[in-house]
C-alpha cells in the first residue's frame, strides 16, 4: 500500500517531500503533488517533511479524504506522460485556500 497526498496539499504545494524520496515517486500539476503508488516503497521519508501534514499511508487516510487515494493513482499516471515528474525542491505555492499546519 502506497502513501497518498491529500487535501491539505491542494493550493498549498510544498516540495520538501520530493527531495527526500529515494524512488522519486512524486508528480505535480499546478495545484498539488501526487504520489505514484506503483513506485512508492512506503519508506515514510516524505511524511515528516510535509509542513501541511498532507501525506498518509493509504490505509490511514482520513475518511473525508479517501477520494484522494484514487486521485493520486489517476493523476500520477496522467502526469507520467508529461512534464509533471518532480524530484527537486521548488518555490512553495501558497494559494488562497492554503492553511499551513
Amino acid at each position: 500500500m502506497a502513501h497518498v497526498v491529500t487535501a491539505p496539499c491542494y493550493d498549498c504545494k510544498y516540495t520538501d517531500c520530493c527531495v527526500v524520496c529515494p524512488v522519486e515517486c512524486f508528480y505535480q500539476d499546478d495545484k498539488q503533488l501526487y504520489i505514484d503508488a506503483e513506485t512508492c516503497i512506503d519508506c515514510e521519508a516524505c511524511v515528516p517533511e510535509c509542513p501541511v501534514e498532507a501525506i498518509f499511508l493509504a490505509d490511514n487516510v482520513p475518511d473525508q479524504w479517501k477520494s484522494f487515494i484514487e486521485l493520486n493513482v489517476t493523476k500520477a499516471e496522467q502526469l507520467k506522460a508529461g512534464t509533471g515528474h518532480i524530484t527537486e525542491k521548488q518555490d512553495a505555492l501558497e494559494g488562497p485556500s492554503c492553511k499551513k499546519a
